[in-house]
């Protein structure tokens, strides 16, 4: 199907500004979407929060910064919490910047990288056309609400990471999963198979980092670890309970950097306690070449090709997780790689977003041809 250039105003996170690391896997989803846009010939146009940064690849579009204070990330709230909406907040802030653009450039469509409320409700009332592409499971009993309502209404405006996320929700129809892309050129292929073990994300609880740092510490050996330390009584608390020296926190850092030390790994243990919507450092592992050890959970239960590209392992067993790390040198570091390089390119994905956009019937008669 040939896709006609479009217009599109993206949406960032409202939770932190881009490049401080506070998005999380959205970060990464963003500027690789913008990139693979841009490579395949479509317009655009980013609202952010105030101190985005872009890498050199996505500083020719054009960005309108917003200033206000950072909504509280869903993950961090109880299941019940209310939506709540700062005074002076960067949320309802950037989508009035964003309508305004909207109106003012006439873009084709808002794409809303935010698992937010607000968005999602508006959807059914403004022009143009709003398409979410839903960033976590379900973590909130008001977003699922609100999400299984607008599939009622405006099903196709919905896209989802995995169908294990999209499984979270009480959706009409069946999803529209469209996986996830990366810029793989600057993923470097490793051959080493004998370096340390290998854990990132966000340090917070649903992350899981203690089970894999107790599996470093079975072998008596150091755990690197890469990511925002969100919590960091969690941090300590994992850090007292284990030998001296169990973990070595290498920080949030740039992709150049992450991939190089990722790449030394023998093998990349993902432990989420949750159900992870994609899994985006469990494709940067691959691409690098490195195994992956992950709980059979969310999103890593369907990147994973146990026995191929890793070892998947029954949801919280330690024990498991220690009888995976003893055979990771029975996989292929190459067959990670050509995964990454089959399933997981930005222009893949960008590919996908869309022809989603442009082409909501479309999606809809290959869903219906799939029952």
């Amino acid at each position: 199907m040939t896709v006609n250039a479009l217009k599109l105003l993206l949406v960032s996170t409202p939770i932190g500004s881009l490049g401080s690391g506070k998005g999380g896997g959205v970060e990464v989803t963003l500027l690789s979407l913008i990139q693979g846009l841009l490579r395949i010939g479509h317009e655009v146009i980013l609202v952010a929060p105030n101190g985005s940064q872009l890498p050199e690849e996505c500083k020719d579009i054009e960005v309108c910064y917003v200033s206000g204070l950072a909504q509280a990330s869903w993950q961090h709230q109880n299941y019940i919490s209310p939506v709540t909406i700062p005074v002076k907040g960067v949320l309802p802030s950037m989508w009035d910047k964003a309508l305004e653009i909207a109106l003012e450039k006439g873009v084709d469509a808002i794409l809303n990288f935010g698992y937010d409320w607000l968005p999602l409700w508006i959807t059914p009332y403004v022009r143009p056309n709003i398409f979410h592409l839903i960033s976590m499971g379900g973590v909130s009993e008001a977003m699922k609400n609100q999400i299984n309502n607008l599939s009622k209404t405006h099903h196709s405006r919905l896209a989802f990471h995995t169908h294990r996320q999209a499984s979270d929700y009480d959706l009409v129809q069946q999803p529209i999963v469209v996986g996830n892309g990366f810029d793989l050129d600057k993923y470097k292929f490793n051959p080493r198979s004998d370096g340390p073990l290998g854990w990132a994300g966000r340090v917070a609880p649903e992350k899981g980092l203690e089970d894999a740092a107790a599996v470093a510490a079975h072998f008596q050996e150091t755990l690197l670890v890469w990511g925002v330390v969100e919590n960091e009584q969690y941090a300590r608390n994992i850090e007292e309970s284990l030998p001296a020296g169990t973990i070595d926190w290498r920080g949030f850092l740039p992709t150049k950097e992450f991939q190089n030390q990722l790449g030394e790994c023998r093998a990349f243990i993902n432990t989420p306690k949750w159900n992870e919507a994609y899994g985006n450092v469990v494709v940067e592992a691959m691409a690098c070449g490195v195994p992956v050890i992950a709980y059979n959970r969310g999103g890593p239960g369907e990147l994973v090709n146990s026995g191929v590209t890793g070892w998947l392992v029954q949801n919280d067993d330690i024990d498991e997780l220690i009888l995976a790390a003893k055979r990771v040198d029975k996989i292929d570091r190459n067959k990670c790689r050509e995964w990454a390089l089959n399933s997981a390119s930005y222009q893949c994905f960008a590919k996908k977003i869309a022809m989603w956009i442009s082409e909501e019937n479309a999606y809809k008669n290959i869903n219906s041809n799939q029952n």
